[in-house]
């Protein structure tokens, strides 16, 4: 047997053929825990070991250097050092610096770090008042349009049935884009998605770049392809040219990013070109019956759904593999996941073996406390812990303040007072971006204040609050991981909690069109195919004891069949819903 046979003996008949597909138009549509990362890299690794693929003529594109750097080192593995993996913009960045000083006889242009400064510049010259959040829903605005690959005319058309940033409406967001780009090119400087469309542009204007580039690389495989945006297409084609040799790699059930700009049609309508062939992973190896059988049913009849069939069985098929509770209210629904957390990890599971998955980051505050009073040490994938978030920072100075101040009021109505000089509003901005995340931030200092034991004065809730930010403080010990579904995708836990299932948080209240809600669709289903043996979701009646305002998340009811549970513990008012059984 040689040694590229030996390759393909490690995967399974659907990889195989995957693998074995090394020339032309390639689709493989991976659904999740199938083993995508494997594949992609056997078949690099079998095409490197048949001599069709010449090692410095591949290119491997994903979209975190995390992930490049893991198909490095897999490939090394496999006997394929030196295979070129990198994410689109360091691609693109490296022949961009390439070819300019040969094109332009200077350097290229330096790389903004961030579009603040000059929005607000641009701002100024306007007479336009924006405030730090509005400044970076803008920029969220002008990335939007070059991820799509807009011209300012296009832009306009779109921009008519988008949420415009705080203090601008269409014709004043169009001018402060337009005056951002005269700033940035006089100073000579391009940002980050400038690298993607300067680069496309270049190959499609230079017959000298477009010949070296097309000779350097002509096997290309693209991962996540679900999430390509207009600009990252455009330049892969800029790429390929009349070559066709491209593997692409993705499942459209986890498009995550449509807000970002990511286009599943990409991956959906791969299999039209000509001679394409598509493969199909369906074979989960990941989870659980009972996991897969639910996602399976959460994705039935939509577009581009792949049906898993699982590997693994359930260690104990007596036991529902997953679990629907709800509780009173969000601080009873935290309490109840702790102690559960504390009890699995009580009877053996390692704290590192479980996940906590919420959909924003703001429903973490109460989370992470219920945490702390278990004794449980978590860790979260935000930059900035909450109670470091700026715009908390700001409002419990005003509420120390206040306590200076001596006045004489309710704790709801001064934590109230504090939150509206900082913008907070009873109802909550339209859409995302920044506002609505400063929003929800200072929200759940609101709900914290409402859910207070009766008679809590000002100067105690401020220094709970206190004893809250010190209990954030992560040690370097093995946690329990605090995560959005965002975050999480790409990982993978024995044992996950998904809370928060309710209409306005899954599907977000923001979420208005049915494509909006059918990306909410697949986040749940990204968050329950990261669960490997217990998945336990749950949702809170209520913000705060205010019982009958909210209703489950719609979804709940496409998990399975319902099955008796028992109650739960402690001192949680929990009632067990629904229940998939391996």
């Amino acid at each position: 047997m040689s040694d590229a046979d030996a390759l393909l003996d490690a995967l399974d008949e659907q990889q195989r053929a995957a693998a074995e597909a090394l020339t032309g138009a390639v689709c493989v549509l991976a659904g999740a825990g199938t083993g995508k990362t494997r594949t992609i890299t056997h078949r690099i690794a079998y095409g490197v070991a048949t001599g069709v693929f010449p090692p410095k003529r591949v290119m491997a594109l994903t979209f975190t250097t995390r992930a490049a750097a893991e198909l490095r080192a897999r490939l090394a593995s496999l006997g394929a050092p030196g295979i070129a993996a990198r994410t689109f913009h360091s691609a693109a960045l490296a022949q961009l610096n390439h070819f300019w000083p040969q094109l332009m006889g200077s350097p290229a242009p330096s790389i903004l770090d961030g579009k603040a400064r000059l929005i607000a510049r641009a701002a100024e010259g306007l007479r336009l008042r924006l405030g730090s959040a509005a400044l970076k829903d803008a920029a969220g605005e002008i990335e939007f349009r070059k991820t799509a690959a807009m011209t300012m005319e296009r832009y306009v058309v779109a921009a008519a049935d988008r949420v415009m940033p705080e203090g601008l409406d269409v014709d004043a967001m169009i001018a402060l884009a337009e005056r951002y780009e005269t700033i940035k090119d006089e100073q000579r400087l391009i940002d980050f998605e400038d690298v993607l469309l300067a680069t496309t542009g270049m190959i499609e204007s230079e017959p000298q770049v477009a010949t070296e580039v097309r000779e350097q690389y002509r096997f290309f495989t693209v991962d996540e392809y679900q999430d390509v945006s207009p600009a990252q297409q455009g330049l892969l084609e800029a790429w390929l040219g009349d070559h066709t040799d491209v593997c692409v790699v993705g499942d459209a059930s986890q498009t995550i990013y449509s807000f970002a700009g990511a286009q599943s049609e990409y991956l959906l309508r791969f299999g039209e070109r000509p001679g394409a062939s598509v493969v199909r992973l369906e074979h989960n190896y990941r989870s659980v019956d009972g996991v897969v059988k639910a996602a399976n049913s959460l994705m039935t009849g939509r577009r581009g759904a792949l049906t898993l069939t699982a590997v693994r069985r359930s260690a104990d098929p007596r036991e529902p593999v997953v679990q629907v509770r709800d509780y009173a209210d969000d601080a009873d629904e935290a309490a109840g996941v702790a102690q559960a957390v504390a009890a699995q990890i009580a009877s053996g599971t390692a704290p590192a073996d479980i996940a906590v998955l919420v959909r924003i980051n703001a429903q973490a505050a109460v989370l992470e406390q219920a945490f702390a009073a278990q004794g449980v040490a978590v860790t979260t994938g935000r930059a900035t812990r909450y109670f470091e978030q700026p715009v908390v920072r700001k409002a419990i100075e005003l509420l120390r303040a206040a306590v200076l101040a001596k006045l004489d009021e309710p704790l709801v109505k001064s934590v109230s007072d504090a939150l509206r000089q900082l913008g907070h509003t009873h109802h909550a901005p339209q859409g995302p971006g920044e506002q609505r995340t400063q929003w929800e931030l200072l929200d759940a200092l609101g709900t914290l204040a409402e859910q207070a034991p009766a008679g809590t004065t000002l100067p105690a809730f401020v220094a709970e609050l206190a004893e809250r930010a010190a209990a954030q403080h992560e040690p370097p010990v093995s946690a329990v991981s605090v995560l959005t579904l965002h975050a999480a995708k790409g990982l993978e836990w024995p044992v996950v909690h998904l809370i928060g299932c309710s209409e306005g948080l899954l599907p977000i209240s923001y979420a208005t069109t049915a494509a909006e809600v059918e990306e909410e669709r697949r986040l749940l289903y990204v968050g329950i195919t990261r669960a490997r043996d217990r998945l336990r979701v749950s949702w809170a009646r209520s913000a705060a004891p205010r019982p009958g305002e909210r209703r489950p998340s719609r979804f709940l009811s496409e998990l399975g069949p319902a099955v008796p549970l028992p109650q739960a513990t402690g001192t949680s008012t929990a009632r067990a819903r629904v229940g998939a059984r391996g």
